[in-house]
């Protein structure tokens, strides 16, 4: 009887961690010397992670009738148990990670988000970057294209008169681009001119052929 009271309130802990709980990760940790469990739980807590060693059959009894029923299967040895609220891939991440250079951390499986996965699963799982990293980077591909809208309006701005508007800055490129067409008329004058003069000059040397003509006339009814 005083072994049952015993263990009731560690299996009201385990359910009371497992409610609000969005993945948990099972792992071995049998070799581990105290520093390296010390420094393997600084990490899991500084990444929002809850770490514990309890007994199989108490996880088992706290399990009953949830997702994480699903580790029942993985019982078998020491076992510690790392669970996450928020950020669901964290004890991925970290153990996965840990385990690279602390040979005698073992990974056996995890439930996330109602999904159970095995090692290899739990390998993939630690691939996924953390929830700030994804937002980082989200606001990266955000901010590139709105820098470079800002950047075009500086230049716009820097072009147009003080007082004056974008249309009025490209006023004097029109103003120029109008100017030869305004000049065009003036050259046309200018090269009709000779023309105009040639076709004048016969016209005054009409009268004097005339003079000439009259005075042989005149002559010739002198003669007569």
């Amino acid at each position: 009887m005083a072994k049952v009271e015993i263990k009731a309130p560690i299996v009201d802990e385990i359910s009371e961690k497992i409610k609000n709980a969005h993945a948990a990760v099972l792992v071995d940790h049998r070799g581990l010397t105290v520093e390296q469990d010390t420094q393997l739980r600084r990490q899991l807590r500084e990444a929002g992670v809850s770490y514990k060693v309890y007994k199989n059959t108490m996880m088992k009894r706290a399990f009953e009738g949830t997702d994480f029923a699903e580790l029942d299967k993985l019982l078998d040895g020491p076992s510690a148990l790392a669970l996450a609220e928020d950020d669901v891939t964290a004890p991925a991440r970290v153990l996965v990670k840990y385990a690279k250079t602390v040979d005698k951390l073992e990974i056996k499986g995890a439930v996330i988000e109602g999904t159970y996965y095995d090692v290899k699963g739990v390998e993939e799982l630690a691939k996924v970057p953390a929830r700030e990293e994804l937002l980082g980077r989200l606001f990266g591909s955000w901010k590139s294209p709105l820098s470079n809208f800002a950047r075009v309006l500086n230049q716009i701005a820097e072009k147009t008169p003080e007082g004056g508007t974008a249309a009025d800055a490209t006023a004097p490129a029109e103003e120029k681009a109008e100017a030869p067409a305004e000049a065009a008329p003036a050259e046309e004058k200018a090269e009709a001119a000779p023309a105009e003069e040639k076709a004048e000059a016969p016209a005054e040397a009409a009268p004097a052929e005339e003079k000439a003509e009259a005075a042989t006339e005149e002559t010739k009814k002198e003669e007569e």
